[in-house]
């Protein structure tokens, strides 16, 4: 049974920068580092047309294309479109793997055709986002992952158990996920070009070659992959700490700490659009000595103000004789935010 969808966001970085600047669409452009030793991250369409891809030197690509517009990496950006992408897309499914910021398998288990689903799917996150998404449909994740690459941008590809091996014959041994460059390289020294002739390799062979990944690239390529769809895991804390370069008691200098740490938290919390309901102190002695302290509270934890407050009120059970050389924040019991609750000090 097909049940396993692969979403992939077309050229993700150069399509973010396109909402930004619309001019951009229609013009070569690619996203990565401004200086000429530096590497391109993502290409639009445009500049594909050109032979530039990501991991090319800036150098090489402006001879492709003189008049190549570089946009530099804004990955505060990406991750808020990111989020606003797979937030849509895990409705979709029973559960929901995000592989990175920008793909994710997605398990699904109703009987609606996978092609309608998947149009659906790219419909809605086209209309609230503005990004396109290609999405590959299979009974395993390596296939799925195959076909969502099929036909980009805004492919739709289905592959089924009685199209292997033949559908895949063609395609270049680089689109085998699991081999590197490096990999690839071995086998085109051997003259491997394509799947047809990785299919003439023997798992023994392979894994003469490549260790365990020879083994898995063998039974992958005829459509064998037990690998399950699981729920992306989720970060349990975030924290910071700060060790300092004399021991101190002095309440000024790690009240500025605790002040530093709370605006750090703020931001990382912002990032990844999420709040706490749990403030964990700790602090380490002169000696070597760890303590900690925790708050939990009903009202969420974001504001850097909520944070600095809490963690002074905490700092105050701690204070003793011995001098403190490091001093920590970290925020548990983590969600995501809604951006409508207030902060408690407001």
């Amino acid at each position: 049974m097909n049940n396993i969808l692969h979403i992939d966001c077309d050229a993700f970085y150069a399509s973010c920068e396109e909402l930004r600047y619309p001019k951009l669409k229609n013009h070569p452009m690619a996203v990565g580092g401004l200086s000429n030793k530096s590497i391109i991250t993502t290409a639009n369409y445009k500049a594909r047309e050109y032979g530039i891809h990501s991991a090319m030197p800036v150098f090489i690509a402006k001879k492709l294309c003189p008049n190549l517009v570089i946009v530099g990496v804004d990955k505060k950006y990406y991750k808020e479109k990111s989020i606003e992408v797979f937030d849509i897309i895990e409705k979709y499914a029973k559960i929901k793997e995000q592989v990175s910021i920008d793909e994710a398998y997605l398990l699904v288990e109703d009987k609606e055709n996978r092609i309608n689903k998947a149009k659906r799917i790219q419909k809605e996150v086209m209309e609230k986002t503005g990004i396109g998404v290609s999405i590959g449909i299979s009974y395993n994740k390596f296939l799925a992952k195959i076909s969502s690459d099929w036909n980009k941008p805004l492919g739709i590809k289905e592959i089924n158990s009685s199209d292997i091996p033949h559908i895949l014959k063609d395609l270049d041994i680089s689109k085998v996920h699991g081999l590197g460059r490096k990999s690839t390289k071995k086998l085109r020294n051997i003259g491997i070009h394509k799947i047809e002739d990785l299919l003439s390799l023997d798992e023994e062979f392979l894994k003469n070659l490549f260790g365990k990944q020879g083994s898995y690239v063998y039974h992958v390529i005829r459509g064998e992959d037990n690998r399950k769809v699981e729920i992306s895991s989720k970060r349990k804390s975030i924290g910071r700490e700060f060790t300092f370069k004399e021991n101190t008691l002095d309440l000024r200098i790690l009240h500025s700490y605790i002040d530093e740490i709370a605006k750090i938290l703020e931001s990382d919390m912002n990032d990844r659009d999420i709040k706490a309901y749990t403030l964990n102190l700790k602090i380490k002695t002169e000696y070597f000595k760890t303590h900690t302290r925790s708050h939990t509270q009903e009202v969420p934890i974001y504001k850097k103000e909520d944070i600095a407050s809490i963690s002074k009120d905490l700092l105050e059970k701690l204070i003793s004789n011995e001098k403190f050389r490091l001093l920590g924040i970290s925020l548990s019991n983590l969600s995501k935010n809604n951006h409508t609750q207030l902060s408690l000090f407001d």
